[in-house]
């Protein structure tokens, strides 16, 4: 599968990237072999293989989300120091704003 500079230039414009010629060339040679490699591992027969997500025994840790005590002083530091804001709530930009 052959990327495409406009592919790169299209995805670097979703992450909010700037890419010089260079890089963009560089990047579509390099992900076009890594699809061109992905593509020869769909040819491997797999039929039988359990599927697995690592072979390890490792397990996933989680944890409970907790809320921790900031001290007043550095909680007013930060408040003051945040460039918008309504009281005390932090105005931030919007994460699936269009590009």
């Amino acid at each position: 599968m052959s990327i495409q500079n406009k592919d790169i230039e299209h995805v670097a414009k979703l992450a909010r990237l700037s890419l010089s010629e260079e890089e963009v060339k560089m990047y579509a040679e390099q992900l076009s072999v890594i699809f061109e490699y992905m593509d020869l591992l769909k040819t491997v027969d797999t039929d039988g293989v359990a599927e697995t997500c690592q072979v390890t025994g490792l397990e996933d840790v989680f944890r409970f989300d907790t809320q921790e005590p900031c001290d007043p002083e550095v909680r007013a530091k930060l408040i003051a120091g945040f460039p918008d804001r309504s009281g005390n709530l932090l105005k931030v930009k919007a994460v699936f704003d269009d590009v």
